[in-house]
């Protein structure tokens, strides 16, 4: 009536149900039973009529007689200052399988302590990680030697930078420098990992060992992650304002041209880090605001190259970077820009007031609000006349437009603004300008034009990574946007250079088709011969002129540079 343990209780069900006649509901509730499992427990008592139930419970072995037989092994082994993971790779070399929890049990069980850490010389000789010198460019070797690199293309580049006083001009803007790592190696050393389009700057640690990017810098080695960490902590922030302005007259002596109209735009560096003093922003591929560095990007339309930028700002001073940008404009060219381009948050209308005093053109968007709205639903008719855009590939080439001026609080004087309908948007677009005698036809046209500048700031975000701050190298977003100019110029340059389309290209696909190629280096005692394997990209860099490189690089000894395809 009270069954002991769980098979005396199985007993007495199955009793209950094959003997007395009980139904499975009944005994399933007398005995504590779903029906489910009862019924489980009657088929398996069918299929084994002949079940003992009142036998001792059997019990396993209390001892492992596989851990036994390897203890005096694992002993052994331990006296000779193996680690556990040591005694589990001599036991698979000798057919034993044992995991390292049974190891460590074993030496438990025994009475050993947790094994001291081990020098270098004490561990066993197994295979280890290459250790890479540390960057000296007092041991560079400019000595005849051959050798392979995969960043051959990385010296498309250097005649570029060859032509231009590169070291004394890291040195005159204040950038720190060594006598094992001087400023111009170090940056040479950033510039390379940001031509390569290495994705973070922390997996510089699996190109270290390459001789290619060490030679491109000018060292025996390409500084450690712990190294560029700490350059670009070093660097004082007043340096990259100069740098900024060198860097500009230096591709224009290279020749890369000034365009006279210009998209201007914000971009939004997202912060992943805590207890920072970083202020929200609008991130418009998330659609939201977070924690990020404000950057201000300047896009030379013309030329298609970014010639301006400032990752310092805060919320008080980004409104006035517009002006800003005038003034450096006209410091570096000697007259204003011809014509800017921007959306409706990048400044407020007394600074467009302040534009137009200046002379700037510029065109922008208004903010529409509800009652703007429902005044141009209230507008008649013959107000609106319609154009036809020429040159657009678009569906909607003859747009409704309204052509008048207006006044805007803190704006001096009026302003010209074209309502626009019938643009592919469900509600009208609202064009603000002081140019008040162009066509509208070509002030629309050319904002239309503006969004170039997001296929760019995309392009700047997907191959120079201008987004990787939460990378484990704590790069500096002024350091990471000055390098991200100087290797948009010299890309643009590449670009211009071999023609063939290539002047509208993204860098991604002229790294793709150009740059990304390996290449086997021969130093001799006057000349560095860079030989590129064959490619079907290699024509275009011979019609180009590259094969007749012939140009003495100062920081590798003054050697002549050649390239051969």
């Amino acid at each position: 009536m009270e069954p002991t343990n769980a098979t005396h209780r199985q007993y007495e069900a199955l009793r209950a149900y094959f003997v007395d006649g009980y139904s499975a509901e009944e005994v399933a509730d007398r005995f504590g039973y779903t029906a489910g499992s009862f019924r489980v427990m009657c088929t398996k008592f069918r299929s084994d009529p002949g079940r003992e139930f009142f036998l001792p419970t059997r019990r396993g072995p209390k001892e492992a007689p596989k851990k036994d037989k390897l203890t005096e092994r694992v002993v052994e082994l331990r006296k000779r200052n193996l680690s556990i993971y040591d005694i589990r790779r001599e036991l698979a070399g000798e057919g034993k399988k044992v995991a390292p929890s049974s190891v460590h049990e074993i030496l438990k069980k025994e009475g050993f302590s947790r094994l001291p850490r081990r020098a270098d010389d004490e561990r066993p000789g197994v295979v280890r990680p290459t250790a890479g010198d540390a960057a000296d460019r007092g041991k560079l070797d400019l000595s005849p030697r051959q050798f392979r690199t995969q960043a051959g293309g990385l010296f498309l580049f250097l005649p570029m930078i060859a032509a231009l006083p590169f070291d004394e001009m890291m040195d005159d803007v204040g950038l720190p420098g060594s006598a094992m790592v001087p400023a111009g190696c170090a940056m040479r050393s950033l510039l390379a990992l940001k031509l390569w389009g290495v994705a973070r700057t922390s997996h510089v640690m699996s190109h270290v060992l390459d001789g290619g990017l060490s030679l491109f810098a000018g060292l025996n080695v390409i500084p450690k992650r712990s190294f560029l960490t700490e350059y670009s902590c070093r660097t004082d922030p007043r340096c990259y304002p100069e740098l900024s302005r060198r860097w500009f007259d230096a591709a224009r002596k290279l020749g890369l041209g000034s365009g006279s109209s210009f998209d201007l735009d914000f971009h939004t560096i997202p912060f992943h880090g805590q207890d920072a003093l970083v202020e929200k922003h609008y991130v418009s591929k998330r659609s939201r605001r977070q924690k990020g560095i404000l950057a201000f990007l300047a896009h030379d339309s013309e030329e298609r190259v970014f010639c301006y930028a400032n990752g310092t700002l805060r919320k008080e001073n980004r409104d006035a970077e517009v002006i800003r940008f005038a003034e450096f404009w006209k410091d570096r060219t000697g007259h204003l820009p011809a014509e800017l381009i921007f959306d409706s948050k990048l400044t407020t209308y007394p600074h467009l007031s302040e534009l137009s005093r200046r002379g700037i053109p510029f065109i922008t968007l208004r903010r529409r609000s509800a009652k703007m709205l429902e005044d141009m639903r209230r507008e008649p008719p013959a107000a609106w006349r319609r154009i036809e855009l020429s040159k657009v590939a678009r569906a909607y080439r003859t747009p409704r437009i309204i052509d008048r001026k207006v006044t805007l609080k803190g704006y001096e004087g009026p302003i010209r603004q074209i309502t626009i309908a019938e643009l592919g948007h469900e509600e009208p677009t609202l064009l603000i300008t002081n140019q008040m005698r162009t066509s509208p036809v070509k002030l629309i046209t050319r904002y239309a034009q503006r969004m170039v500048i997001e296929n760019q700031i995309a392009d700047g975000i997907d191959f120079f990574h201008m987004d990787a701050l939460s990378s484990a190298v704590a790069m500096k977003v002024d350091m990471d946007l000055q390098l991200t100019l100087m290797a948009n110029s010299l890309y643009r340059l590449l670009g211009e250079r071999v023609g063939n389309g290539y002047e509208m290209a993204k860098s991604r696909q002229i790294f793709r088709n150009l740059v990304d190629a390996a290449a086997r280096i021969t130093i001799s005692d006057d000349e560095i011969l860079v030989r590129f394997h064959k490619r079907a990209h290699n024509p275009l860099l011979i019609a180009a002129g590259f094969a007749d490189t012939n140009v003495p690089v100062p920081w590798l000894g003054g050697k002549t540079l050649r390239l051969l395809f």
